[in-house]
């Protein structure tokens, strides 16, 4: 079994995964780097499946209360959210560290060339203390 049929298999019922036959489909780059994050920081143990299954339940639940349409569409905005507050729960990370380190891929994007990949060190800021 892969690593992503694995995620899927403790995901199933959770929410729609978009997928097809051959597994996980990603409509955009930081959708397929967010899956491969949460498998990587289960692989070094910093949470369980189980854990992560229930805190992307937990994720979903709220959107759904908040009035997400639960059609799939933002399916990955709830992963990537349940990452992040798992990170935090967890200790790998504290919010502060992580505000500051999308801020800087915000800054990256915006100064980097349409069709040229976006890097860290296209932030304006990076260097600066």
């Amino acid at each position: 079994m892969s690593r992503h049929d694995a995620v899927i298999s403790v995901l199933d019922g959770t929410a729609p995964l978009p997928r097809d036959r051959d597994g996980p489909v990603f409509a955009e780059p930081w959708q397929a780097q967010a899956f491969a994050m949460a498998v990587a920081l289960r692989d070094r143990g910093v949470f369980t499946w189980d854990e992560w299954a229930a805190a992307l339940g937990a994720e979903i639940a709220r959107a759904q209360a908040a009035g997400d349409p639960d059609d799939g569409s933002r399916y990955y905005d709830h992963w990537l959210a349940a990452l992040e507050q798992l990170v935090v729960a967890k200790g790998a990370a504290d919010s502060e560290t992580l505000r500051h380190r999308k801020a800087a891929w915000d800054r990256a994007a915006q100064a980097t060339p349409h069709g040229a990949p976006i890097l860290l060190e296209n932030d304006p800021l990076s260097g600066r203390t």
